[in-house]
């Protein structure tokens, strides 16, 4: 995956992300002009959270505490007056696609390590995907296999086998689903896929892809 890829996904990412923020905004401003209780509560979390910083790096934790219980205090005073607008309790949140990373495509792990996200990790898969002519997964899956377009009669003279076509391509189907299933041990084997061209290799690659992206 080169960094020209990654790094467009990254510039879509962070348009989400200012998009959402722009919105709260002005969701923010409507609904301020409609009830200027909310902005005067709002104001007093923000000051307070300036407070409580300074606090905690005074060690102050008796002040703390009391801080603490007029935020939460205000926090269900603020979700009383959604509510009571039938508004929902994170109606002053940024509306993020993922929440999980908040559309910044990397979260925290938890040593505080970053690490790309699974959202931004499907993008990344989906353009593998479309790329190699994979689009189809939907479709192209082993679910809609069907071994019976392929002879059950063994022919070695053409085969070059001692089992038939339909035994076969099970034989191949099979190895494929074992390599799925074990796809994350170390020691499983990787799978070669060859031939002459027109022999439609790349329905197999497809079959597994599809199975690969439905476990996970």
């Amino acid at each position: 995956m080169s960094n020209e890829v990654l790094n467009s996904l990254l510039k879509e990412y962070e348009q989400k992300k200012l998009k959402s923020e722009i919105d709260l905004e002005k969701r923010k401003t409507d609904l301020y002009i409609k009830i200027p209780k909310l902005k005067e509560i709002e104001d007093e979390l923000n000051h307070y959270a300036i407070n409580t910083a300074k606090l905690i790096l005074e060690n102050k934790n008796t002040s703390l505490n009391s801080l603490q219980k007029k935020i939460d205090e205000l926090k269900i005073e603020k979700e009383k007056i959604l509510k009571s607008k039938n508004l929902d309790i994170n109606y002053l949140k940024p509306f993020y696609e993922c929440e999980l990373c908040k559309d910044t495509g990397y979260i925290r792990d938890t040593n505080y390590n970053s690490q790309m996200c699974n959202c931004l990790k499907q993008k990344l898969l989906d353009y593998s995907f479309h790329k190699s002519n994979m689009t189809n997964l939907k479709s192209e899956n082993f679910s809609n296999f069907n071994e019976n377009l392929f002879s059950d009669k063994i022919n070695i003279e053409k085969y070059k086998f001692d089992i038939s076509p339909r035994d076969n391509i099970n034989n191949i189907k099979n190895s494929c689903i074992n390599f799925i299933e074990h796809f994350d041990d170390p020691n499983t084997n990787n799978l070669l896929f060859s031939g002459n061209t027109g022999l439609r290799k790349d329905i197999y690659v497809k079959l597994y892809c599809a199975r690969i992206a439905k476990k996970r």
